[in-house]
């Protein structure tokens, strides 16, 4: 069986556990996974965003330094 198969019939045949998460220990929980998605977010946001970024800006720099040159001939 595949992995996901067994991870799903693992969860429908699970018991109930009747345990009770605290109001600290449940906001703590929210927030890491929140600051885990957060961090994520950011992770994709650095290798994406600052290089296109970067690029853009040099190509910018380097048409006007072209265009430049072209109006001192």
């Amino acid at each position: 069986m595949r992995i996901w198969t067994k991870a799903a019939l693992l969860l429908l045949l699970a018991s109930p556990a009747h345990a009770y998460i605290g109001p600290g220990a449940g906001l703590g929980a929210l927030f890491t996974l929140i600051a885990i998605i957060l961090g994520a977010v950011l992770l994709i946001v650095g290798f994406l965003w600052y290089p296109i970024k970067r690029a853009l800006r040099k190509r910018k720099n380097g048409e006007l330094k072209g265009e430049e040159v072209d109006a001192q001939r």
